[in-house]
């Protein structure tokens, strides 16, 4: 791959090296990109690169505690399903059942299982 004006300008101008070093610069790179190995470090300082990389493995110093946080209760929502409850009690072949007081209620009709359930969208 022939290395472009455009690339050895920016080098020139962003390191302060001569049109020589930006060339050998733009074809070192082009080397390491297929693989080769150039500037390898010394085995003792690849263990000090290793360790210099690592994050640190500190422990939080907050602690999320979700069961202390109660939910609160949408009293609208249980009054609507309770409202079902009594009408759909008329209409269906036994009682409805309440799976969740603020939100769902099933009930049979002719022998067939409905489930409504209630949502409130933000809005």
């Amino acid at each position: 791959m022939a290395i472009d004006e455009k690339t050895i300008q920016h080098h020139m101008k962003m390191l302060g090296i001569s049109r020589e070093e930006a060339i050998q610069l733009a074809k070192d790179d082009e080397r390491i990109d297929k693989g080769e190995k150039l500037f390898e470090l010394e085995d003792e300082l690849k263990a000090g690169a290793k360790k210099a990389r690592q994050a640190d493995r500190k422990p939080t110093v907050y602690k999320l505690d979700s069961s202390k946080r109660k939910r609160k209760e949408d009293t609208g929502k249980r009054e609507i399903i309770n409202a079902l409850n009594e009408t759909l009690t008329q209409l269906s072949d036994n009682e409805p059942t309440i799976l969740n007081p603020e939100r769902e209620i099933e009930f049979f009709v002719n022998g067939k299982k409905y489930k409504v359930t209630l949502s409130a969208p933000r809005s």
